[in-house]
């Protein structure tokens, strides 16, 4: 059985953690150190993936929680992207950069595209192969690719993207994307694995928790675990961040598995093919 120390490796062996700490949700920060305080609860109840954005503002903050954690730098996988305006002007180089220094890192254990933006995207992955081969990113990937961005890049890279973080939860099921991902050695992360909440009053995922006396957030995430995808919660309040992590003395059976997969409404919270950010 795994737990919450499983790690799983990428296709060059880099060891990534099962399980993820989201950033994102405390993007707005209300105050200085919001964020420092939900990573440093985060570490303590053992993630050991921390995954940020530099769009997300809290660089600064996840770099100050890591150091004060106490933890060695080699045992926490920090993740970061590039954010769209950086293909779209040009300073591709200049985005690492800014986001080591705010990290106070050397490297990055991962370094994903952000969007596929139309017309940069291809261009900006030379650039990745680039701080991959130079150490600054341990792995490379992208986020948000759907088959057909993921075939174009295929097709001119030296380097293929190693993870694809891409929207999945119970009303987004992914299915054939995850599987092209699988076929293509490529590991697939999942932001907003609860759909901001909006999947938590579901009857099929309540009828489902209430026989193993778990959260339908735990049903969901522990359907992701077993999908082979890594999911990525994220929470402020402690108890919210344990029960997170509280995935691993249950399994479920492959009709419950049938049941949420069976949810899917292809409900997207951002369109691949169709952004303005």
């Amino acid at each position: 059985m795994i737990d919450m120390t499983t790690k799983k490796p990428l296709v060059n062996g880099v060891q990534i953690p099962c399980l993820a700490f989201g950033t994102c949700t405390v993007e707005r920060k209300p105050y200085a150190g919001y964020t420092v305080g939900a990573v440093e609860k985060a570490l303590r109840n053992g993630f050991r993936l921390i995954d940020t954005a530099t769009c997300y503002e809290n660089e600064g903050e996840v770099g100050q929680a890591m150091r004060e954690s106490g933890i060695a730098r080699e045992d926490i996988f920090v993740l970061t992207k590039m954010w769209n305006d950086n293909m779209r002007q040009g300073t591709q180089r200049e985005a690492i950069e800014y986001s080591l220094k705010e990290l106070d890192t050397d490297y990055v254990d991962a370094y994903l595209l952000h969007w596929p933006v139309p017309g940069k995207y291809i261009e900006s992955w030379k650039y990745m192969e680039e701080f991959y081969e130079k150490g600054m990113a341990r792995s490379i990937g992208v986020s948000n690719f759907e088959i057909d961005q993921l075939e174009s890049l295929f097709a001119s890279c030296r380097i293929k993207p190693m993870i694809n973080q891409i929207e999945v939860h119970p009303y987004n099921t992914r299915k054939e994307l995850i599987h092209f991902c699988k076929e293509n050695d490529i590991a697939v992360m999942a932001w907003s694995p609860l759909h901001r909440g909006l999947i938590l009053n579901d009857p099929v995922l309540e009828t489902i928790a209430e026989k193993y006396g778990k959260t339908t957030a735990q049903i969901t995430l522990r359907w992701d675990i077993q999908n082979g995808v890594i999911p990525i919660p994220g929470a402020t309040d402690e108890d919210l961040i344990r029960q997170n992590t509280q995935l691993f003395d249950f399994e479920l059976v492959q009709e419950e598995m049938a049941a949420i997969d069976a949810l899917n409404q292809n409900l997207y919270e951002g369109d691949p093919h169709n952004f303005d950010w």
